[in-house]
């Protein structure tokens, strides 16, 4: 029955989806973007609407919006950003009465309704009783000094519970970490042969901000060796953070364990070797993800390195923004040369940044 329970992340507004696009590419527009399109889409396909249909397929940097706000950081991002605005602008009043025309309002049985509401009300409320019971059980788990590894084994406990409720898919386990709570991240960056691991969170408007000072990234060979470089460390961007001294906390008790989520993995591995055999050969969120950790650290270090090689090897300019969907000056031919190099060009950069490789 918790199914039935109508969710806040189902409800799409296409009146108010040109003001979102009117505004910045931050994470509450770009998601509000994402589900609109993916609902419109739904539509075209299921209603077979080629209004629709045609639309998507005409303009195949509206995906990209599902990667979020770090797909349009810089010049491009913003181009691309807008370029999106205008196809809605142009075509978002008559797509929607294509919608329109396909919407039927049946009659329903005012009985049915009643008993349909009184069924999403039990399961709210049965939600409503399950998360304040979770709730006590951990200020309980809390009040009696119970370790990490105790809150482990009751935890999951709690967890079978909360998985009968509505919203227990969709809990990310990252969240309930540490690092999760403390909104600062874990990375693990593997680049030439060499994994290392840092630290990022990100302020205000998505600005990320490096475990490091002066642009110099505090980098660590293993997870371990950073979590005891932790413990002592103090002048650093990330000790004004406010949640920093939970983590050293944590990691002063050894119960600190380094939990790096999927999309903070970074993979340099064959990218310059693919980018020189062209543009079938590219990963392309392998590329999203290496650029946007490429852009956070030049935004962090607040520096134009990766807008002067950009700017040195145009081509390569033009080669990112065609792999990531956005406005760019054609598809890229061979050869790669120049892309291959700037590329490279970019990668160490990135390397010099580090205190250890």
């Amino acid at each position: 029955e918790s199914k039935v329970t109508p969710k806040a992340a189902g409800k799409v507004s296409f009146v108010e989806l040109p003001n979102n696009l009117a505004g910045r590419a931050s994470f509450e527009n770009t998601r509000t973007v994402s589900n609109a399109f993916k609902v419109l889409r739904s539509f075209g396909t299921v209603c077979g609407i080629q209004r629709v249909n045609r639309w998507f397929q005409a303009y195949s940097l509206l995906a990209n919006v599902s990667r979020g706000p770090d797909h349009y950081a810089g010049g491009n991002g913003l181009n691309e950003w807008s370029s999106i605005g205008y196809t809605v602008v142009d075509n978002w009043a008559d797509l929607v009465d294509a919608v329109d025309e396909n919407i039927v309002t049946p009659e329903v049985d005012a009985d049915a309704v009643a008993a349909a509401q009184e069924r999403i009300d039990a399961v709210a409320k049965a939600e409503q009783d399950a998360g304040e019971a979770a709730a006590e059980a951990s200020k309980n788990t809390d009040d009696n000094g119970s370790g990490r590894e105790a809150g482990k084994d009751s935890g999951s406990d709690s967890d079978s519970d909360a998985a009968s409720g509505a919203d227990a898919d969709d809990a990310d386990p990252y969240d309930s970490t540490p690092w999760g709570t403390a909104g600062i991240d874990p990375i693990r960056i593997t680049i030439d042969g060499t994994t290392v691991y840092t630290l990022r969170c990100y302020i205000g408007d998505r600005q990320p901000v490096f475990l490091g000072r002066l642009g110099e990234i505090h980098t660590f060979p293993s997870s371990r060796s950073m979590v005891r470089w932790m413990i002592d460390a103090k002048d650093h961007d990330l000790a004004e953070m406010e949640t920093w001294g939970d983590l050293v906390t944590l990691a002063n008790a050894g119960e600190l364990e380094v939990t790096v989520h999927q999309s903070n993995v970074y993979g340099f591995t064959g990218l310059r070797d693919d980018i020189s055999t062209g543009i079938d050969s590219v990963d392309t969120d392998q590329l999203s993800r290496a650029y946007e950790l490429l852009a956070d650290a030049a935004d962090w270090a607040k520096d134009d390195g990766v807008n002067k090689v950009l700017l040195a090897y145009p081509r390569l300019q033009d080669y990112i923004a065609y792999i990531l969907g956005s406005p760019s000056q054609g598809t890229p031919s061979a050869p790669f040369d120049e892309e291959s190099e700037g590329w490279g060009q970019l990668e160490t950069k990135l390397t010099e940044r580090f205190t250890k490789f």
